[in-house]
């Protein structure tokens, strides 16, 4: 029996990405997959059981349905944080042991999530790095890029594995940085004996949130046409330049939400024209009846929130790069991006299955 730890050098690297796509190319081979998550940051009730979050939605998609107390065997809540800050913490990694060797009965392969980066819960010894040692299964890290790529990390991951390290995957890649991370890191990378599994250009399908959901991260209300609160955002564009100036750029930027005053009405109109999938008046301010009616007439969510103009910008670049895998579609679409830019029969023959 196989198992690959999913790990990341940060949070929101698209860790759950992989392991779904991973998990539906290997059971569309007739492969018996297993899972668990031995770390959970994100409490959460389901059923009557605590498990994580994350390991709930992933179990759905791989049609799995095992204990929770299982796949999820240390759940950080606020009285788990207590009492690992008071006090050592002992058993936890033999914890995590004695639930994987159940899990993975009658499993072909077992998919390990991490949760954080590679060393997130050293503090309480059940860190990726240990997990991986211990358990001693095989590991490929992730990393997002995020301005830059964190490769001297994959290097020191690299030595802290060893053999244990299956691979790299770089992800969210966009079109500007491909030459450079192809040309140049991978080659580095491979050069110090770090595997590159693939390289995931970004997709902005994957970052995408419905209106609806925006609308409650941000705390704000939905105006006009709640019909179409599905509508689909992508990226934001700030409306607070001269109209040109505005209708310049907003040309350019294709399923983006337009962040603008409540009271600037000269944007809010042109950005109603341009289709745009939804507007985010700031400031706490209601546009005029011309606007709303014709918001209701072109069926164009309009969501009105407290906060300044900089403030919700802030929050909402926040929001696009860390909102969770959750939609069919984008489910579909990232086991598609997985198994069609990654090298998963590589990956196969390094776990000799």
């Amino acid at each position: 029996m196989a198992g690959i730890y999913v790990g990341s050098t940060s949070s929101y690297s698209g860790k759950n990405l992989f392991i779904l796509g991973l998990g539906l190319w290997f059971k569309s081979r007739g492969y018996s997959v297993g899972y668990m998550k031995p770390v959970g940051a994100m409490p959460i009730e389901k059923n009557g059981r605590m498990g994580d979050e994350d390991a709930f939605f992933v179990q759905d998609v791989l049609g799995l349905s095992q204990d929770p107390a299982e796949v999820t065997p240390v759940l950080v809540t606020q009285d788990f944080k207590a009492r690992a800050f008071a006090a050592p913490c002992e058993g936890l990694r033999e914890l995590c042991v004695e639930a994987y060797e159940k899990l993975s009965e009658d499993k072909d392969i077992m998919l390990v999530g991490g949760s954080g980066s590679m060393y997130s819960g050293r503090y309480c010894d059940v860190d990726g790095v240990s997990l991986v040692k211990r358990l001693g299964i095989h590991a490929v890290i992730i990393d997002r890029f995020d301005k830059e790529l964190n490769y001297d990390y994959l290097l020191v991951l690299g030595e802290a594995l060893g053999d244990r390290l299956a691979g790299v995957i770089i992800n969210d890649v966009p079109q500007g940085a491909m030459e450079e991370i192809e040309g140049m890191i991978a080659p580095l990378l491979e050069r110090h004996g770090v595997k590159v599994l693939g390289i995931l250009p970004r997709d902005p399908l994957l970052g995408a949130i419905k209106v609806a959901d925006l609308a409650e991260r941000m705390g704000g209300r939905i105006i006009t046409a709640h019909h179409k609160a599905d509508r689909v955002v992508e990226d934001f564009l700030i409306g607070t330049m001269q109209v040109e100036n505005f209708l310049t750029h907003f040309r350019r930027r294709r399923n983006a939400a337009i962040i603008v005053g409540g009271d600037r009405s000269d944007v809010q109109l042109v950005a109603l024209e341009g289709d745009a999938p939804c507007l985010i008046l700031t400031g706490n301010l209601y546009p005029n009846d011309i606007i709303l009616t014709r918001a209701e007439v072109l069926e164009i969510p309009m969501v009105v929130v407290r906060e300044d103009t900089f403030s919700v910008a802030k929050k909402m670049e926040d929001i696009l790069s860390r909102h969770k895998l959750r939609d069919k579609v984008k489910i579909q679409q990232g086991a598609q991006l997985v198994s069609s830019r990654l090298d998963l029969e590589q990956l196969r023959k390094t776990l000799g299955i």
